[in-house]
């Protein structure tokens, strides 16, 4: 959770996933300008200070001994990257792990792609327009690839492209667990603005009991 302006405005902190991170204590952000608090962080300069609080909540629960298939669309490629390099650490063979990417166009995708190729996961990527990787969705890639049957996925994207993830995966017997992303006030659970209908009945806080869930506990409102 990020404060992105001084004082109180804006009010709220604006809440991202961690991208990547470096040995020395330093996180990276990624993230498009859709906003007020995204246009004043986008404008923040070097040696500014910033409030942040975090990390929060609930990551991906990684299965060290199963093929993993990541798939980031849009802004949900921000978590992958962190995630990627998590696997490509704790796996010793990372040989049959695939990344899917894909954005709207070229310029959604291709600028992220040198941190992604520094790791040793194979990867495909699609745009809607076809200006770079494979033209469609990320779930044509996902469909048109051979994964091993034991294959666990890790999703993070808009809703419609996880609900269609996580259809897909259970068709073919995937543990598939998703990141939800929601707008949040407080980050700690006590606003409950970030609640999310289960299958169970009950609600979920995204900051608390997620972002990640299982994609199988999850009503997708499409």
């Amino acid at each position: 959770m990020i404060r992105t302006g001084v004082g109180k405005d804006p009010l709220l902190r604006r809440p991202f996933s961690i991208h990547q991170t470096t040995s020395q204590g330093q996180i990276q952000i990624y993230f498009k300008v859709v906003g007020r608090g995204t246009e004043i962080l986008a404008h923040v300069k070097k040696g500014e200070n910033l409030s942040v609080f975090g990390p929060l909540g609930r990551g991906f629960r990684i299965a060290e001994s199963a093929p993993a298939c990541l798939v980031g669309g849009g802004l949900g490629i921000a978590p992958m990257l962190f995630l990627a390099k998590k696997i490509s650490q704790i796996k010793k063979d990372c040989s049959q792990d695939l990344i899917i990417l894909g954005g709207r166009t070229r310029s959604e995708v291709e600028p992220l792609m040198k941190d992604f190729e520094q790791l040793d996961i194979r990867i495909a990527t699609a745009t809607d327009d076809g200006s770079y990787g494979q033209r469609g969705f990320v779930t044509d890639v996902f469909t048109g690839h051979s994964l091993p049957v034991d294959c666990s996925v890790y999703c993070c994207g808009p809703e419609p492209m996880m609900a269609k993830i996580s259809a897909l995966s259970k068709e073919r017997h995937f543990p598939c667990q998703v990141s939800v992303e929601s707008v949040m006030a407080c980050g700690m659970g006590a606003c409950l603005g970030c609640s999310k209908p289960t299958k169970s009945g009950a609600y979920a806080h995204v900051c608390l009991d997620g972002p990640v869930f299982d994609a199988e506990d999850m009503v997708w409102n499409l």
